[in-house]
């Protein structure tokens, strides 16, 4: 059973055809996985969803991965994709939850007051036994699309700093336990291994099984035996910005809410020589 704003496959299957609905789908993987979102969306899809390219919808004149663009630059690049304000739109990625939340995310950030999630992805969909389609989609009429960016959603470098200093907020790095503590080499050149000085570490995966959310009950769960509060302010962070908006979408699906995810993450904080980095647990 999914929990708000998470929506199962059989609730999207219900509601496909509506007119109020757009799906988009979101599938972003790391080089070493060696998969191509772009043909796995050309050979199956969910029927009529949209393609989002996180790479080519971020700040591509930023030298950091994923960055949020201009307001006015992501409104257009949804009108392009035939999405307009009052839809309401469901993410979904092809490894279950992975990068659909950091589009969920964006979405947010940008004012949309309806995005959900698929739990569990197009892989959940094919397992309910639900049709998909190939190719390249229909072009939809551009619709308008407006863009507010909650500057709140938002958090800095110096805003993570000031929330470590301060006690403000709890820093939640959603990274695996072996790249927060240093035990590997970050996979991003010039970005040093470990983590900022007391950020606590929550590897998203713990919050998932078989690419769906765990029910808040358990996620609780996790959150305690990780050291994090979920009633204080928690500023969330990762690699690259994407995984530390599955933390986001965990909290929300508590009925919380993250306090901002830090754009720039670790690929920002270790790249900058000026920042303080720990190793170790």
């Amino acid at each position: 059973m999914a929990h708000a704003p998470l929506v199962s496959p059989d609730w999207l299957h219900d509601r496909l055809t509506a007119p109020d609905i757009v799906v988009l789908d979101a599938s972003w993987y790391l080089p070493a996985a060696g998969r191509d979102p772009e043909a796995e969306f050309r050979a199956a899809h969910i029927p009529g969803a949209r393609r989002f390219d996180l790479d080519a919808m971020s700040d591509t004149e930023s030298n950091l991965p994923h960055m949020l663009p201009r307001p006015e630059v992501f409104a257009a690049r949804m009108r392009a994709l035939g999405v307009g304000d009052g839809q309401q739109i469901v993410v979904y990625d092809g490894m279950g939850l992975f990068s659909a939340p950091r589009v969920w995310w964006m979405l947010k950030a940008f004012g949309v007051r309806d995005a959900l999630v698929l739990d569990g992805g197009l892989p959940a969909w094919i397992a309910a036994g639900y049709p998909t389609e190939e190719g390249e989609p229909q072009p939809r009429e551009r619709r308008h699309f407006t863009a507010r960016l909650d500057h709140g959603a938002v958090a800095d470098a110096d805003d993570v700093a000031r929330a470590l200093a301060t006690g403000s907020a709890q820093v939640v790095d959603a990274r695996s336990g072996t790249r927060y503590r240093g035990e590997e080499p970050e996979p991003r050149p010039g970005v040093r291994p470990g983590h900022m000085p007391g950020a606590r570490n929550l590897h998203y995966a713990a919050l998932q099984r078989d690419g769906r959310m765990k029910s808040p009950e358990e996620l609780a769960a996790v959150f305690a035996e990780n050291d994090v509060d979920p009633d204080r302010p928690i500023v969330t962070t990762c690699g690259s910005g994407v995984t530390a908006a599955i933390i986001a979408l965990a909290l929300e699906t508590m009925g919380r809410h993250a306090r901002g995810l830090y754009d720039g993450s670790w690929s920002e904080w270790g790249a900058d020589q000026n920042r303080a980095v720990a190793t170790g647990a």
